[in-house]
């Protein structure tokens, strides 16, 4: 095992030892099951489109590109074919077998970003929930860290990469890869 892989399995079995607080091991699920195929971020795209019908063109179009940044990371998965960590029990079942990357994190990391050029509460809400989310696939144990790491970047430049196509008719500016909008 090299030094990249030990470190993987070393943080990764930190992280999961937090899941045997009970407390810790249920929001960990909550979120794992809220993420599942993106479903969370696809339908707060959808409430803030029905909520927000000034701006539901660019609701809608950022759920578009959430869920293109989720089945581009099933895609890679499919090519990278990344086992599962074997060295800890998970806490939850998964939909597949493959790591790398995470599709949770892909998801949350383009909505953080997606969102994010919507305005205020985009930009404050979502991304201490979408980093929560990345940190639960360790929590739980279905994850290396390298996966985590690796779907959130996809999530981010993907959502990056349409940020303009996003805020049509909402204002300009150019995304940067935290997510900030600078005019």
């Amino acid at each position: 095992m090299d030094d990249l892989d030990d470190m993987d399995h070393r943080i990764l079995s930190a992280l999961r030892a937090y899941g045997s607080d009970p407390r810790v091991a249920a929001g960990a699920r909550a979120l794992s099951w809220a993420g599942e195929h993106g479903a969370l971020w696809l339908a707060a795209g959808l409430v803030g489109a029905a909520a927000d019908r000034t701006r539901r063109g660019a609701w809608l179009r950022g759920t578009a590109l959430i869920a293109g940044a989720h089945l581009t990371s099933m895609g890679v998965k499919r090519i990278v074919r990344r086992p599962r960590p074997a060295h800890v029990e998970p806490l939850v079942r998964t939909a597949g077998r493959h790591s790398f990357p995470s599709s949770h994190a892909t998801s949350a990391a383009a909505a953080a970003v997606a969102y994010g050029v919507l305005g205020p509460l985009g930009a404050q809400a979502i991304p201490p929930l979408a980093a929560a989310m990345c940190l639960s696939r360790l929590v739980v144990g279905v994850h290396y860290p390298s996966d985590v790491a690796a779907g959130a970047a996809l999530g981010a430049l993907t959502a990056c990469a349409g940020a303009r196509w996003v805020r049509q008719g909402v204002r300009s500016g150019v995304c940067d890869v935290t997510g900030g909008v600078h005019d």
